[in-house]
């Protein structure tokens, strides 16, 4: 494959996430009260499908190290298709939150795929650039999202904003069929033995490259999550905006995250993945403290959250990339299953965060404004420690 077109597969494969989880976030408020439910249930057609799609990456992986990434991304995205179909016609929220835990399980054949194609195809140094080039995709992919969203729900229902992944599914589906190559140069055939999986885990696990940048995709996905899974009861049901204007909000938060993957190659050629991520944590600390210190102080008010936000958005532009490319880099013989890895416990950070949100949304700013500044303070210290420390290792 082209480079620009293995950059589209990036983009398309890794845009599956906020396609999924940030599209119909402005339609969750008139979801839940269609519905007659609950916030907590409303919480739970969003943290099931990442519990889903964390658990999910621990399959897909060692069965695309085993089989190729190509026939895992047509199974998995056949899936995707019919989850999304089955979602927009759920007639009840029970039956909605299955449909969607199917959803999560199925994209993450097609995320877990995109991260360990990147490790097939470039060495750890070109791996970050080329990751922030796919996640530049999906941040486009993710300003788009919500204002379509938003405006879909307010034109007809939040149903027309569900059905939206069924289209994005089928051309992905397609493309893929059509265009997509096989990148595993030499499968490996033991991928799937007992013995062989734990080995491999272990390997993995017991290695402080993988958890340094582990622990700064996870922590700063945490903060990231903190907002997709609160802020639209915040910005609607507590400041007063309207879904149109929230999925304005959603725009700008992502187009932050762009500017910031843009950030990335720039400082990447500067200061290398270790100083770049370095650099990056200022920007984050200083969005979530920011953020903190005015809901303290009185001021609340959708430009005292958007503003530090996207100082915070800056910074996980940055730190996606690295985060992720770093965590596989050492494991050119088993990136499926060290993007699982990484894929899964990145979704585990989202399932406690929003399973803690589920409890702690009280009307007030708060419990979206403590997230994203504990998430941040996290952020750096994982960043000026860890990351210093072990990120050289395996490849860089």
């Amino acid at each position: 494959m082209s480079p620009s077109l293995t950059v589209l597969f990036l983009s398309l494969l890794l845009g599956l996430q906020p396609i999924t989880t940030d599209l119909y976030l402005p339609a969750l408020p008139a979801l839940t009260e269609g519905f007659g439910a609950s916030m907590a249930q409303a919480q739970l057609t969003l943290t099931a499908l990442l519990m889903a799609f964390g658990l999910s990456q621990l399959i897909w992986g060692p069965l695309s190290d085993r089989f190729g990434r190509r026939p895992i991304l047509l199974i998995g995205m056949m899936a995707y298709v019919l989850a999304s179909i089955g979602s927009t016609l759920a007639p009840s929220m029970s039956l909605l939150i299955i449909w969607r835990t199917i959803q999560g399980a199925a994209m993450g054949a097609g995320v877990m795929c995109a991260r360990a194609i990147v490790r097939d195809l470039y060495t750890p140094a070109q791996g970050a650039r080329a990751m922030s080039k796919g996640l530049s995709g999906l941040g486009v992919m993710a300003c788009l999202g919500p204002p379509l969203g938003g405006l879909l729900s307010e034109l007809f229902s939040w149903r027309m904003a569900l059905l939206t992944h069924t289209i994005f599914g089928a051309v992905c589906l397609t493309l893929i069929a059509l265009r997509f190559e096989e990148t595993v140069q030499h499968k490996n055939p033991r991928a799937l033995e007992p013995a062989t999986l734990v080995r491999t885990w272990l390997t993995i696990l017991r290695n402080p490259t993988f958890w340094a940048f582990s622990a700064l995709s996870s922590a700063s996905y945490g903060g990231l999550f903190t907002f997709l899974a609160a802020s639209s009861f915040v910005f609607i049901q507590v400041l007063g905006l309207s879904r149109t204007a929230y999925g304005m909000v959603m725009f700008f938060n992502s187009l932050a995250y762009i500017i910031g993957t843009f950030a990335c190659r720039w400082l990447l050629a500067r200061q290398g993945v270790c100083g770049t991520v370095k650099t990056a944590s200022v920007l984050t600390l200083s969005g979530g403290s920011l953020m903190g210190l005015m809901a303290l102080g009185g001021v609340h008010s959708p430009w005292a959250i958007m503003l530090p936000q996207i100082l915070f958005m800056l910074g996980h532009g940055i730190h996606q990339p690295c985060g992720q490319s770093g965590a596989v880099s050492p494991f050119p013989q088993a990136a499926g299953a060290a993007s699982a890895l990484n894929g899964f416990l990145m979704m585990m950070v989202a399932f406690v965060m929003g399973s803690w949100l589920g409890g702690h949304m009280d009307g007030t700013v708060f419990p979206l404004v403590y997230g994203i500044w504990f998430w941040s303070v996290l952020v750096t210290l994982a960043a000026w420690t860890l990351v210093q420390k072990y990120g050289n290792s395996g490849g860089h």
